[in-house]
């Protein structure tokens, strides 16, 4: 007889103790906390286990907690000091290393790391857990391990500014597993907790679709959506003969051009074409459209598809070659945007 599928989470968090980072050292102790805080409830809620690890990286890397149970985790108040150099390369290739040693038995385990820095590289190659001295291998080095990685590994770092998304993308990391942070005030770092807790709750709501891993954790908008998410998510298209598509031709309300298309309107179902950069509250619905095809899907997974928390927030329209995808609206005087689509559900 087989035993239930366990999901299980390794989620670490990797931590920039550099001395530029002192004047934040009481905030990263808080956004920590609150982080492991918010993996215990969604844990519970979710009916996940999450096993936390903790890596602290200066001149050398430090783990200070392993692998340990969320529900049982301490403050991190103690365990993190701020002063020394960047050995941030060295940082991501141990703890990976180590962690990919960690045991995957009797459960569907899925591998997350957040790399928070404020600063660049400085110091690794004298690093005693770099395997190189030679900056150039070292770079090398983290991004060979990054492209050889897993289905059920997620690797995401969170950098100051374009130079260091810049030097995240030469170590391999995927463009959309990179955020920029302000590493200049509290507000920054608050910012950069909302925004790891945002992509935790795409993972962990991808996870029960069967998602393991993500190489676009901090994106929220059309470009995660591809024949392969939409397989995980377990997804099926809704009936043609349920919706229809209706070309919009020029600016107008929802309702309006809902009856100048002959059609009547309901609250709810008309769908509006993301063609901006906007914010979508939690009990909004949304659809996506396979352009080839023109299927569509619809329901809860569509909003997991997206990466979408149960909560506001903002997403992006991103070009997408294969997929469109729409928003419910509730709004009768929703302006519509010439050259785009409506999506009507009969």
């Amino acid at each position: 007889m087989s035993g239930i599928q366990n999901y299980i989470n390794h989620v670490a968090l990797v931590l920039d103790a550099s001395s530029s980072m002192s004047h934040l050292s009481g905030k990263v102790v808080e956004v920590a906390d609150q982080q492991i805080e918010y993996l215990a409830r969604r844990s519970r809620e979710l009916d996940q286990e999450t096993r936390v690890t903790v890596y602290v990286f200066a001149d050398n890397v430090e783990c200070v907690i392993y692998d340990k149970d969320v529900l049982r985790m301490p403050s991190l108040k103690q365990l993190y000091r701020a002063g020394g150099m960047t050995a941030l390369l060295a940082a991501a290739l141990k703890s990976q290393r180590e962690l990919a040693q960690t045991a995957q038995l009797y459960g569907d385990h899925s591998f997350l790391t957040f790399v928070l820095t404020d600063g660049q590289e400085n110091v690794s190659h004298r690093c005693p857990d770099a395997p190189f001295s030679n900056p150039l291998e070292l770079t090398d080095a983290v991004a060979k391990m990054i492209a050889t990685q897993d289905d059920n590994w997620t690797l995401a770092v969170l950098v100051p500014d374009q130079m260091g998304r810049r030097e995240a993308m030469n170590c391999g990391f995927p463009k959309e597993n990179i955020a920029i942070w302000d590493a200049t005030s509290t507000q920054g770092l608050e910012e950069a907790g909302q925004v790891i807790q945002e992509a935790t709750e795409k993972f962990m709501v991808g996870r029960t679709k069967g998602i393991r891993g993500s190489r676009a954790v901090f994106s929220t908008g059309a470009q995660t959506v591809n024949q392969d998410t939409i397989k995980a998510a377990g997804l099926t298209p809704a009936n043609p003969a349920k919706y229809e598509l209706i070309p919009v031709s020029r600016a107008a309300a929802i309702r309006d051009w809902v009856t100048e298309s002959g059609h009547t309107y309901g609250t709810g179902r008309a769908f509006y074409q993301l063609s901006k950069p906007e914010k979508i509250q939690a009990r909004k619905q949304i659809a996506v459209m396979e352009k080839k095809t023109d299927r569509v899907y619809t329901g809860p997974a569509a909003r997991a598809l997206l990466g979408l928390p149960d909560v506001e927030v903002r997403v992006k329209p991103d070009h997408n070659d294969d997929f469109t995808v729409f928003v419910q609206s509730t709004s009768v005087n929703r302006k519509l945007v010439p050259n785009t689509q409506l999506l009507l559900m009969l």
